[in-house]
């Protein structure tokens, strides 16, 4: 993938140099077909870095909406905790330990607990693979 990702920018910036005008004939106008490497490579930019990054973050925002009383969740500074109370005011009171509860941001939240990871679909399998 990234050797495609680098041929297309080496193609780009090989592109940008033959549109160039010679060294002593600089002229008030320029060849349209002069922006089209920089085009590309904002395409390139917008695809690799930027459109995922607005889906993992639409992602985290869901998941923040959705949150509600006795989810299981993890913090920004990696504490495991039960949801206790959400106020209105997007306070997130978490249970860590039994007796111990704390008030974090709900934005404080990265991720509910088990998120990502797969059950596995039958545990017999599971049990004679260990054998």
């Amino acid at each position: 993938m990234y050797k495609n990702i680098i041929a297309i920018i080496s193609i780009a910036l090989m592109a940008m140099g033959g549109c160039m005008a010679p060294g002593g004939e600089g002229g008030p106008g320029g060849s349209p077909l002069a922006f089209l490497p920089f085009v590309l490579i904002f395409v390139l930019f917008y695809f690799l870095i930027l459109r995922p990054q607005q889906k993992q973050g639409k992602k985290k925002d869901e998941m923040l909406k959705s949150l509600k009383r006795g989810d299981n969740v993890i913090t920004a500074g990696g504490i495991y905790g039960r949801i206790m109370n959400i106020s209105e005011d997007d306070i997130v009171t978490l249970e860590i330990s039994k007796g111990v509860s704390v008030r974090i941001a709900r934005t404080g939240i990265t991720g509910l607990e088990g998120q990502g990871k797969e059950e596995p679909k039958d545990k017999d399998k599971e049990d004679k693979s260990k054998k």
